[in-house]
């Protein structure tokens, strides 16, 4: 497949950490990148403008997921500047504060799963609408954002959130099944302790000891997994979740 024939991929939360390593991965590839951001429209511009110096073609794109009336919006001001979608990669997410679980304030707790579960299943209908070869589309790859909270549970600070990406792993696991034979692939990615603003440098100094490899990720490692599950390499791939974690 020729660049021309990448098509265009919607990246959520695009303007910062993970999504913006992403967005210039993709960029870099040769995609068409529809920079999704919520209220930064200059770090989302600082992104678009690294692809398009790179000779890329890049849009910024205000939509706050967790409004089903926006997705639909991003979607289809995506499609018009850039061409058709053929990828999305949900990676717009917030941890919601860390406290313990009888701490947490109602709202934190439904503004977290409004934005990453919800948000994400909008996203990813708008997809399936689109691309379902049942519906006359012709198919496409979808990377969800998990994260190795999921699995370890985050007492103490992040229950709430890990709680939420839980939801998600079950999300990609049965969303991933359904549409397979429809033309469509569904994954997602679990990182583990990545060096962005999400993680702080106390965190990271804390949580580093009881990483395997000793260190913390890189955003652009994260940005390799999901370029990689995107991309015709990871065509048998579906209903899967890679952790990118060193080994925790």
């Amino acid at each position: 497949m020729s660049m021309s024939d990448l098509g265009t991929v919607i990246v959520t939360g695009g303007s910062r950490g993970l999504g913006a390593a992403i967005s210039r991965k993709l960029g870099a590839l040769g995609y068409a990148v529809a920079v999704n951001y919520a209220s930064n429209a200059a770090a989302a511009g600082a992104v678009v403008d690294s692809i398009t110096a790179s000779g890329g073609r890049a849009a910024a794109i205000a939509a706050d997921v967790a409004d089903e009336e926006a997705v639909a919006r991003l979607f289809a001001e995506a499609e018009a500047a850039l061409g058709p979608i053929t990828g999305l990669v949900n990676s717009a997410g917030i941890v919601g504060g860390s406290t313990r679980f009888a701490d947490l304030d109602s709202d934190v707790l439904h503004r977290t799963f409004a934005v990453n579960v919800m948000g994400t299943m909008y996203c990813a209908r708008e997809a399936v609408r689109r691309w379902s070869t049942a519906r006359g589309g012709k198919g496409g790859a979808m990377v969800n954002f998990s994260s190795a909270a999921a699995r370890l549970g985050g007492p103490g600070e992040l229950v709430h959130y890990a709680a939420s990406k839980g939801a998600i792993e079950s999300f990609t696991l049965g969303l991933g099944r359904e549409v397979a034979a429809e033309g469509i692939r569904v994954n997602a990615i679990a990182p583990g302790l990545i060096d962005t603003e999400m993680n702080p440098p106390e965190r990271l100094a804390r949580l580093i000891p009881v990483v395997p490899i000793r260190r913390a990720g890189h955003p652009d490692e994260v940005a390799e997994a999901a370029a990689w599950l995107l991309s015709d390499a990871a065509s048998y791939i579906t209903g899967t979740v890679l952790t990118v974690s060193g080994g925790r």
